[in-house]
């Protein structure tokens, strides 16, 4: 999110109003060399007030729904074996062939999950416009279904008789999992449990210059909605 700058703002007051880090914020803004000397009417970016971001290592935060809190990111994502499945395969395993891949770069790909995002997105919020793709290529949801919004993509799934809203307990992999964020919102992919924890896959903001990256994750952000897809 872009952020003017007001008079008497500091970067740990902002921080702590926005659910992040002065170390974050100062990550997503490289224009900021001093953490103590911000000026009133510039603008900076908000890692995370619009979309996710990895948890820091020993991070807690409000539990999930379900009472689960999250915690830091584990190894290698687990095949999906239980995941739900689409008519075109399961989402969560087309989100896992692109893991490690910058949104900006995967919004070039002239093919897959790539030629089904929308390449004039905002390289800092694509986590809907990358959930929307899978769900496109897992053959779930129509072209006229993408949304590039948390709460557009949320209130179609809803309108959709294919999707039913889930617990978590009962959330299988490629489940789509909507989440808020300080004052916005973020949406990943349910990946399944590791050591007790809820695991997600998605599109985050991890890069050092605030944009997105798909990654597999823990979050311990308050969660809106599960939808999981019925067929």
């Amino acid at each position: 999110m872009n952020y003017r700058i007001k008079s008497g703002d500091t970067l740990s007051a902002l921080a702590l109003k926005y659910n992040t880090s002065v170390d974050a914020l100062m990550k997503a803004n490289p224009q900021i060399k001093d953490a103590d000397l911000i000026y009133a009417d510039a603008t900076m970016n908000i890692p995370g007030a619009t979309d996710g971001f990895d948890s820091a290592p020993g991070r807690s935060g409000p539990n999930l729904s379900g009472g689960r809190t999250g915690g830091t990111s584990g190894s290698a994502p687990p095949d999906s074996a239980d995941g739900t499945k689409g008519p075109l395969g399961n989402p969560y395993d087309i989100a896992r062939a692109q893991l490690g891949k910058n949104a900006g770069s995967l919004k070039l790909e002239g093919s897959g999950v790539g030629a089904d995002m929308e390449d004039w997105v905002p390289n800092n919020v694509n986590c809907a416009n990358f959930v929307s793709a899978c769900l496109e290529q897992a053959g779930m949801i129509s072209n006229g279904q993408h949304d590039n919004s948390v709460m557009g993509l949320m209130n179609k799934l809803d309108a959709d008789p294919q999707f039913k809203r889930v617990s978590l307990r009962d959330a299988k992999p490629g489940d789509v999992v909507s989440m808020k964020v300080g004052s916005g919102e973020h949406v990943v992919m349910f990946a399944g449990w590791e050591n007790g924890q809820p695991k997600f896959i998605g599109s985050n903001n991890i890069n050092s210059d605030g944009s997105q990256r798909i990654s597999y994750t823990s979050m311990n952000y308050p969660i809106m909605a599960i939808h999981q897809y019925r067929g």
